[in-house]
C-alpha cells in the first residue's frame, strides 16, 4: 500500500502531461480566426542544415516565419551578430529573413563559408532556425602522375587504381574508354566502391590501351578525367613463342599453362574489418576476390538472417546494401568467396549508430490564464543525446525568469500561466553525430467565444436519415456549448441527441417533428454568443412504378415506365442508362417524362436499361432487362404470361382471418396453374411484400391466416408455364386488433464473455410477431442446482442482455419471455448457459512417461479436478522438444512441439521421436477460454534404434587385385555404433552372382584395402552400420578392377617440369580366365525394416525380406499393451507390403510380419499410433483399378515404340560383327557359338569385344538389303534378341536369321 502512495517527480510531470491534453486549446483553421489573434513567431522554411552552393551562383540562405504581429528577422555567422547592412553583397528579402548573397556581381563564395542562424522574433517570443554551414562546392584537377603500363600474365588478378581528387562533395566515378563507352563488366571485371577496377583474373581480351577514369562533380556539373591506363596481357601460348624463338632446341623449355587458383580477397584485407553506419543511413559492404576460376560471392549474417525487404546485392554480388539501418542491423558480417578449389572470408563487424531522432518533439500550446500545461522533449540515438532547452533563442539558465516556469530534465511544467508567460522554446536533443533542434511557443490567450458557423445556416436532410448541425467555436479559457430548439426552448438533452466535443449536434434519425430553429450557445468567463441555424426534414424520393422485364421482337417498339414520387421542394432530374452507360446517341431512343420508349428494335439494344432519379440531397434507381428476339417467319401463337390479375375483395373480416377474392387476368395461350398472394404490412414494413400462400389455378379465393396488430394489404400473382405476372393492383388495407404475443424468442442463450458475466443473447421478434405496440422481452436467470429465486429485467426490443457479477463457470438457467402493452407470450421453456470461463488454475499431475520404443512414448498425466478447470474442459495438450542428442552430445535449437488430446483423456502417444535422444515434455489443460498452468518438465530419454545408412561409401584406387573403400558414418546414428559390415559378390556380364563374402569392420575405422580380388571383375558391395539395437540401413556401389597393369603407361623421362601426364591405353591382349559365377541365395532368412505408416483407419506396413523366393508371408498385428490374442491376415502373393483396414482412430497398434512354412521365423515387433478422428482419408492411388490399367496401356506402347525404333534402324541394314567374325573366325570365340546357327553371345563394352568394328564394316553395315526387308517377319525375335542383349539382358531363341 505504501508502495502505491510514493509517486516520482517523473510521474507527476506525466499526470500534468495528460491533463495539458485535456485543457490546451485547440486554434481552428479558420483565417479571419488566425489574422485576429496574437501568436508567437514559427519558423516554417529553412535551408539544410549542410548546405552545399555552387561557387557560381548566388547564395540563398533561406528563413521564413510567420506570427501576429510579424516576425522581423536577424542572423548570426559563426557565433556573432551578423550585420548585413555593412555587407554590400548581402540583401534580405523584403517581409521574410531570407538572405540572398551576390556572387554573380564580384563576390567569392569562400569568403562566407561559415554557420549562419536565423532568428525570427516579435512581441511574444524568438524562435530560431537549425545551425546552416554553408560551404562552396568544389571539384579540383587530378595530380600529375606518371602511369606505367601493365604486364599482367594471363589468369592473374590485377587492380586499376582511380585515386580521384577529392571534391565537396565527392564525385561519382566511372570507368570508360576513349569513345566514351562504358567498360563492360562482369563478376570477373567491376569497379568497387572506392573507384578502383579490379580483375580477378585477366584474359588476353583485357589488353587495350584506354582504360580510363572519371569523375563526376554534379554541384559544378564538371567532369575530370584520369591519364588513359594501358594493359598488356600476355597468354601462355605467345609466351611459349616468345620462349622457343630465344633457345636452342636442345634447351629445356615451356612456360607453365594457365593454373586455376583458389580465392583471396583483393578489398578488404585481412580476415577481419570494422564499418560504423548511421542509423536510417544505407549500408554499403564490398568484397571483391581474385581467383581462377572466378570466384563467386556470398553473404550471411553471423547469428541471425539478412533483412527481408530491406537487402539488396549489387555488383555482381560482390556489394551487400541494406537499406534504412537501425540498431538491429550491428553484428558481424560474413562475405565467402569460393570457387572450385576452395574458398575464402571476411568479417565485417558492424556497429550502427544513430544521430539523434524524435521520440516525442516539442508542440505548441495554447492555453488560457489559470491553467497548466507541459512541453515534453525527448529525443533518442546512440550514444544517448543530452537536452537542452533555451527560450527565445537563449539558454533557460540565463534566460528571464519564468515564475510559471519549472525546468524538470526533457520537460517543461507550467503551473498558474499569466500573458507574460507567452514566449518560444527550442529543444535541442544532440549527441556526436548530430543535433536536433525544435520550437515549440506558449501561447497565452484570454478570448471571449466565438462563434465560426455562418448565422442562419439552411441545413437540408432527407427524413429518417442522421441530420448534423455545426457550432464551431473558438474562445479562451474554452467555452461550453448548449443547444436549444427553438428561439426560447429548453435545453437538449437525451438519448435521441448526440453532442460531439467540437460542438456538432447530431439527430440520428430525423423525423419532420425535427424541423426547426436550432440555437447554439458558447459562454465562457469572459462571455456568452449565440447562433441559430435553419434544420429542414425533406420526403424521401421513391420509384412507385419500377422499369419491368421486357422480351421484344426484332423492329418492335417497346417501352419502359419510371413513375417517381418525391418531395415537392426538391427538384429530381431522371437518367435513363444502357448496360450501365449513357444511352446510345440515337433518334430512336425518346426519353419522356416518365417513360423511356425504343422504336425499330434491333439486337444491339438487347441489354439492362437503368431509371436514376436525382436530387440534391438523395438518389434512387430501379433497373430492367430488355431481351430482342426473332420475329417469326409466319404468324404463330405466341404464349405469354399471364396478365395481371385485378378487381381483388376483402371479406368475411375477423380477428384472426380473412377471405380474399380475385378476377383473374388473359392467360395469353398458356393455362394458369397457380396464384401467388402477397401481403404487405403497412405499419411495420411498409413496402415490402411478403409471401402469404399460394393456390391452385382454378380457385380464384382464399381464406388467409392474419396476426394481430398488421395493418394488412394484399396482391395476387398469376403463374403459367411462361412465367409470373405482373402484381395486381394491392387490395385495401386492413388493420388487425392487438393482442398479447404468440411466442417467445428463440434461439436462447447464456455464455459468459468475461469471468464474471453472463451474456443472454436471442433472436429478436419480428415487427408482425409482435401481436400489438410497446414490445418488450423479460429476461430471467438463476444459479442452477441453487436454491435460488428467478432474477428478472425487462427490457426494450433489443437482443441480447449482459448480468454482471457472476461466479466463474457456473451453471444458469435462463428464458427469456416476449411482453407487450396487452400482455405476456405464454411461459418460455428454460434453456442452461454458463457464466464466463477464466484460465485454468491446476496443471496435470502424476505426469508420467513409459517408453515403448526408440520413436514412440506414452504419456499418462491425472486429469485435473474439473472444479479447477474453470470452464468447458476441451482437452490436454503435450508440449514436447528434443533437448540433446545422447550419441552426439550437442545442442540445437529447440523446437517445441504440440499435440492435442480431445476430451478427458488421460493419456496419449507421442509418435517420430529420435532414437538415443533425451527430451523433455508438459501437460497443460485447455478450456473455451485457453491453457492452463504447464505440469513440470518431465525428462525422458528413447533407447538406440538402428542407424541411418552411411552418409557415403567411395571406391578407389583400383589395381589388379585390390580396391579401396572409404566410407563416412551414418548421418543419424541413433546409438552407438558397433561395428560395421560389408558383403560383397563378384557380378558377371550377364549379371550373374559370384559368392557373397560378409567382413564385420570395427566402428573407429572409416576406410578398407581389399586385396586378392580377381583383374577386370566387378564387384558390388553392400554397406551397413550396426548398433547395439541391430543392422541400419545398407549402402551399395560397384567398382571394377583392372584389366592390365602394362597398360598404363609411365611418364617419360624427358618431361618438362611443368606438370606430367599419365596416360592409358586399353591391351589389345583378351584375357579368357573367369571366375566361376552363380546364382546367390541368402545366408539365412529373415524380415527386417519393418516399417509403418499410419492414418485414421488404416496403416501401410512394408518390410524388407532375404531368404528363399516365392515365401508366402503374413501380418499379425494387435493393440499395445492388450493381452487379447494377435489378429492374422495373409499377405497376397510374395508382395513386400500390405495394407491394414479397419483400424480404430488415435490408437496404437503392434504388429509384426512372418513366413509361412517357417516355423518361429518372424520380424521384430513395431509399434505406430492411428491419427486422430478429424484427420481426412486419403486413398492409395497404386491400388485402383483405373491407374493399374493406365499402367498397362503405358508399358504396352513403350514396348512397342521400342520394337519400331529397332526395326527403323536395322531395315536394310548388313550385321557387321557377324562379317568379322566369319572373316577373322577367332578361335576363342568359335566355341561360344551355339550348333542350330544362332547368334553367337557377345561380350559388353566393359569386359571385351571380341572383334572389331572399323570404318570399312560401319559404312557396309548403311548398305541397304532386301534380304532383311523380305525376312523382317521371321527375324523379329531376333532383332529383339540383338537388342536386349545390347542392353545387358541374356536372351535365348531358336531359329537364325540370316542378314
Amino acid at each position: 500500500m505504501m508502495k502505491k502512495m510514493s509517486i516520482s517527480t517523473s510521474k507527476t510531470s506525466l499526470v500534468l502531461f495528460l491533463c495539458q491534453i485535456i485543457s490546451a486549446l485547440d486554434v481552428p483553421l479558420d483565417s479571419k480566426l488566425l489574422e485576429e489573434l496574437s501568436q508567437p513567431p514559427t519558423i516554417t522554411q529553412q535551408s539544410p542544415k549542410d548546405y552545399i552552393v555552387d561557387p557560381r551562383e548566388n547564395i540563398v540562405i533561406q528563413c521564413e516565419a510567420k506570427g501576429k504581429p510579424p516576425p522581423s528577422f536577424s542572423w548570426t555567422r559563426n557565433g556573432t551578430h551578423f550585420d548585413i547592412d555593412k555587407d554590400a553583397q548581402v540583401t534580405m528579402k523584403p517581409n521574410s529573413g531570407t538572405l540572398v548573397i551576390n556572387i554573380m556581381n564580384g563576390g567569392k563564395a569562400e569568403a562566407y563559408e561559415g554557420v549562419y542562424q536565423c532568428t525570427a522574433r516579435n512581441e511574444r517570443g524568438a524562435a530560431i532556425s537549425n545551425n546552416i554551414v554553408i560551404r562552396p562546392s568544389r571539384s579540383p584537377l587530378w595530380t600529375k602522375e606518371k602511369l606505367e603500363p601493365n604486364h599482367v600474365r594471363e589468369g592473374d588478378s590485377l587492380v586499376l587504381h582511380c585515386r580521384p581528387p577529392v571534391g565537396l562533395p565527392p564525385p561519382i566515378i566511372f570507368w570508360m574508354d576513349n569513345a566514351f563507352q562504358r567498360l563492360p563488366q562482369s563478376e570477373r571485371v567491376s569497379q568497387g566502391l572506392n573507384g578502383d577496377l579490379y580483375f580477378s583474373n585477366v584474359q588476353p581480351e583485357d589488353t587495350r590501351e584506354d582504360y580510363i577514369c572519371y569523375a563526376r562533380f554534379n554541384h559544378t556539373q564538371t567532369i575530370q578525367q584520369k591519364q588513359p591506363i594501358s594493359v598488356k596481357v600476355f597468354s601462355m601460348d605467345s609466351l611459349n613463342d616468345t620462349i622457343a624463338a630465344n633457345l636452342s632446341d636442345t634447351d629445356i623449355y615451356g612456360a607453365k599453362p594457365v593454373t586455376e587458383r583458389q580465392p583471396v580477397l583483393l578489398t578488404p584485407t585481412g580476415s577481419t574489418s570494422t564499418k560504423v553506419e548511421l542509423r536510417g543511413n544505407v549500408l554499403l559492404l564490398e568484397c571483391i576476390a581474385a581467383g581462377l576460376p572466378t570466384p563467386v560471392i556470398r553473404w550471411i549474417k553471423e547469428g541471425g538472417e539478412l533483412p527481408a525487404n530491406r537487402t539488396f546485392f549489387e555488383n555482381f554480388k560482390k556489394t551487400l546494401k541494406i537499406i534504412d539501418v537501425s540498431e538491429a542491423d550491428s553484428g558481424n558480417y560474413k562475405c565467402i568467396a569460393r570457387n572450385a578449389l576452395g574458398s575464402v572470408h571476411h568479417v565485417i563487424s558492424v556497429t550502427v549508430k544513430a544521430a539523434p531522432y524524435w521520440i516525442t518533439a516539442p508542440r505548441n500550446l495554447v492555453l488560457s490564464p489559470g491553467e497548466d500545461g507541459t512541453l515534453i522533449c525527448r529525443a533518442n540515438g546512440n550514444p544517448k543525446p543530452s537536452i537542452s532547452w533555451l527560450a527565445n533563442g537563449v539558454p533557460i539558465a540565463i534566460a528571464p525568469e519564468d515564475p510559471s516556469r519549472k525546468v524538470d530534465g526533457d520537460t517543461i511544467i507550467f503551473s498558474h500561466v499569466q500573458e507574460r508567460s507567452s514566449a518560444v522554446y527550442q529543444c535541442n536533443a544532440s549527441n556526436e553525430y548530430g543535433y536536433l533542434l525544435a520550437n515549440a511557443f506558449v501561447n497565452v490567450l484570454a478570448e471571449p467565444p466565438r462563434i465560426l458557423t455562418p448565422a442562419n445556416k439552411l441545413y437540408q436532410v432527407i427524413a429518417d436519415s442522421p441530420a448534423l448541425l455545426d457550432c464551431a467555436y473558438f474562445g479562451s479559457p474554452k467555452p461550453e456549448i448548449e443547444w436549444f430548439k427553438g428561439v426560447k426552448g429548453s435545453i437538449l438533452r437525451g438519448n435521441e441527441y448526440v453532442f460531439h466535443d467540437n460542438g456538432t449536434l447530431e439527430i440520428p434519425v430525423a423525423q419532420k417533428n425535427n424541423a426547426g430553429t436550432y440555437t447554439c450557445v458558447a459562454r465562457n468567463e469572459l462571455g456568452k454568443i449565440q447562433n441559430e441555424v435553419q434544420l429542414e426534414i425533406k420526403d424521401p424520393t421513391m420509384i412507385i412504378k419500377q422499369p419491368e422485364y421486357k422480351v421484344i421482337q426484332r423492329y418492335g417498339q417497346v417501352s419502359f415506365e419510371c413513375i417517381i414520387k418525391h418531395d415537392s421542394t426538391l427538384l429530381p432530374t431522371v437518367t435513363w442508362l444502357k448496360d450501365n452507360d449513357e444511352l446510345p446517341d440515337d433518334e430512336r431512343f425518346l426519353v419522356g417524362k416518365d417513360n423511356l420508349t425504343i422504336m425499330n428494335v434491333t439486337d444491339k439494344d438487347d441489354g439492362t436499361y437503368t431509371c436514376i432519379v436525382n436530387t440534391t440531397l438523395d438518389s434512387v434507381s430501379a433497373s430492367a432487362v430488355l431481351t430482342v428476339v426473332a420475329a417469326p417467319p409466319t404468324p404463330a401463337i405466341i404464349y405469354a404470361r399471364p396478365n395481371p390479375p385485378f378487381d381483388l375483395e376483402l371479406t368475411g373480416q375477423l380477428e384472426r382471418s380473412i377471405d380474399l377474392s380475385w378476377i383473374p387476368g388473359d392467360e395469353n395461350n398458356s393455362p394458369i396453374t397457380s396464384f401467388v398472394i402477397e401481403f404487405e404490412d403497412a405499419l411495420h414494413e411498409p413496402g415490402v411484400w411478403r409471401y402469404q400462400t399460394e393456390v391452385p389455378g382454378s380457385q380464384t379465393t382464399a381464406q388467409l391466416k392474419l396476426s394481430p396488430y398488421v395493418n394488412y394489404s394484399f396482391r395476387v400473382i398469376a403463374v403459367n408455364r411462361i412465367g409470373r405476372s405482373q402484381p395486381s393492383e394491392p387490395s385495401e388495407q386492413y388493420l388487425t386488433k392487438s393482442a398479447s404475443p404468440d411466442e417467445n424468442p428463440a434461439n436462447v442463450q447464456g455464455i459468459g464473455s468475461e469471468p464474471d458475466n453472463l451474456v443472454i443473447t436471442w433472436e429478436p421478434l419480428k415487427g408482425f410477431q409482435s401481436n400489438g405496440p410497446g414490445l418488450q422481452y423479460k429476461v430471467s436467470w438463476r444459479q442452477k442446482d441453487v436454491d435460488d429465486e428467478w432474477t428478472s429485467v425487462i427490457v426494450a426490443n433489443v437482443s441480447k442482455y449482459i448480468v454482471s457479477g457472476t461466479p466463474t463457470f457456473v451453471p444458469y438457467e435462463v428464458k427469456v419471455q416476449a411482453l407487450n402493452d396487452l400482455g405476456y407470450a405464454p411461459e418460455p421453456s428454460e434453456v442452461i448457459g454458463h457464466s464466463g470461463e477464466d484460465l485454468p488454475m491446476v496443471a496435470p499431475g502424476n505426469v508420467q512417461v513409459h517408453v515403448i520404443n526408440s520413436t514412440l512414448a506414452k504419456v499418462h498425466w491425472d486429469p485435473v479436478p474439473l472444479k479447477s478447470v474453470r470452464g468447458h474442459l476441451q482437452g490436454y495438450k503435450i508440449y514436447y522438444w528434443k533437448v540433446q542428442s545422447l550419441s552426439r552430445r550437442s545442442r540445437r535449437h529447440i523446437e517445441k512441439k504440440i499435440l492435442t488430446f480431445r476430451g478427458n483423456k488421460t493419456f496419449g502417444m507421442l509418435p517420430g521421436l529420435e532414437p538415443y535422444s533425451s527430451y523433455k515434455l508438459n501437460v497443460r489443460v485447455v478450456n473455451g477460454k485457453g491453457e492452463g498452468p504447464a505440469s513440470p518438465d518431465k525428462v525422458f530419454k528413447t533407447p538406440e534404434g538402428v542407424p541411418s545408412s552411411p552418409s557415403f561409401l567411395k571406391i578407389t584406387n583400383p589395381t589388379l587385385d585390390s580396391l579401396t573403400l572409404e566410407w563416412g558414418s551414418p548421418t543419424h546414428p541413433n546409438g552407438v555404433l558397433t561395428s560395421y559390415t560389408l558383403k560383397f559378390q563378384p557380378i558377371n556380364n550377364t549379371h550373374e552372382l559370384g559368392p557373397l563374402v560378409e567382413i564385420r569392420i570395427p566402428a573407429n575405422e572409416s576406410s578398407l584395402i581389399l586385396k586378392n580380388l580377381n583383374y577386370s571383375t566387378r564387384y558390388k558391395f553392400y554397406f551397413n552400420a550396426q548398433t547395439s539395437v541391430g543392422s541400419g540401413s545398407q549402402i551399395t556401389e560397384e567398382a571394377v578392377t583392372i584389366m592390365d597393369e602394362a597398360g598404363i603407361l609411365r611418364p617419360a623421362v624427358g618431361a618438362g617440369k611443368g606438370y606430367s601426364e599419365i596416360l592409358f591405353a586399353t591391351s589389345p591382349v583378351m584375357h579368357t580366365v573367369r571366375p566361376t559365377f552363380y546364382k546367390v541365395q541368402p545366408l539365412y532368412p529373415r524380415i527386417r525394416n519393418v516399417t509403418t505408416a499410419a492414418a485414421e483407419t488404416y496403416a501401410n506396413i512394408s518390410w524388407e525380406y532375404e531368404g528363399p523366393d516365392h515365401a508366402n508371408f503374413y501380418v499379425e498385428y494387435g493393440v499395445a499393451g492388450s493381452k487379447e490374442d494377435w489378429k492374422k491376415e495373409i499377405v497376397n502373393g510374395s508382395r513386400s507390403f500390405f495394407v491394414l483396414k479397419g483400424l480404430t482412430p488415435g490408437t496404437a497398434y503392434k504388429v509384426r510380419v512372418g513366413a509361412e512354412g517357417l516355423s518361429g521365423f518372424r520380424s521384430s515387433e513395431d509399434v505406430f499410433e492411428t491419427g486422430p478422428a478429424m484427420a481426412s482419408r486419403q486413398v492409395d492411388i497404386a491400388t485402383q483399378g483405373w491407374f493399374i490399367g493406365l499402367m498397362c496401356a503405358v508399358a504396352l506402347l513403350i514396348l512397342i515404340l521400342l520394337i519400331v525404333c529397332f526395326i527403323r534402324r536395322n531395315k536394310g541394314g548388313k550385321y557387321p560383327v557377324k562379317e568379322k567374325e566369319d572373316a577373322h573366325a577367332d578361335p576363342e570365340i568359335q566355341p561360344m557359338k551355339e550348333d542350330d546357327g544362332t547368334f553367337g553371345e557377345y561380350r559388353d563394352r566393359a569386359g571385351a569385344a571380341t572383334s572389331q568394328i572399323t570404318e570399312d564394316t560401319l559404312s557396309s553395315s548403311l548398305q541397304p538389303s532386301i534380304t532383311a526387308v523380305t525376312q523382317f517377319p521371321v527375324c523379329l525375335p531376333h532383332m529383339m534378341r540383338c537388342f536386349f542383349e545390347e542392353k545387358g539382358y541374356r536372351v535365348s531363341l531358336g531359329k537364325k536369321c540370316n542378314f
